[in-house]
C-alpha cells in the first residue's frame, strides 16, 4: 500500500472550495453558517488537512457527506453529469404513454358535463 506523500496527498481544502463553488455557496455564507469568519474559511480551503469535527460541519452545510468531500474528483463529477444528461435525453425520447390521451380527455369532458348537469338541477330546485 502506498503512503501519501506531499505530491499525492489529498488536499481537502481545495475539494471543499470546489464543492462550495459548484453548490453556488460563497465563503461568507459558509462562514456565517459555521459561526466563523470568512478568513477562517479561506484558511481552511488553503489547508491540506481539516479537523474531522470541522469537516463534518462543512459537509453538513454543503449538503454532502464527509466521504463525498474526501473522494471528490472533478473527472468523476463531469462523467456523472454527462451520463445523467445522456440518460435523461434517452428517457425523454423513449417515453411511452400507457394510456390513450383521448380517453382521458373524454373522461374529463364527461365529468365536467355531469357537474354542469348537477348545477342546473340545483338551480331548478332553488327556483321552485
Amino acid at each position: 500500500m502506498e503512503t501519501p506523500t506531499k505530491s499525492n496527498k489529498v488536499h481537502l481544502g481545495r475539494k471543499i472550495s470546489r464543492i462550495r463553488e459548484i453548490r453556488g455557496i460563497k465563503q461568507d455564507h459558509l462562514a456565517i453558517e459555521l459561526g466563523v469568519s470568512q478568513q477562517t474559511i479561506s484558511k481552511i480551503e488553503q489547508s491540506e488537512d481539516v479537523e474531522d469535527a470541522m469537516l463534518d460541519k462543512i459537509a453538513g452545510v454543503l449538503g454532502v457527506s464527509v466521504e463525498a468531500i474526501k473522494n471528490f474528483s472533478e473527472e468523476v463529477l463531469i462523467f456523472h453529469i454527462q451520463n445523467m444528461h445522456d440518460n435523461a435525453s434517452a428517457y425523454q425520447y423513449n417515453y411511452q404513454c400507457h394510456y390513450n390521451p383521448l380517453d382521458k380527455v373524454v373522461e374529463l369532458y364527461e365529468r365536467l358535463l355531469a357537474s354542469e348537469r348537477e348545477k342546473l338541477e340545483l338551480l331548478k330546485k332553488g327556483n321552485q
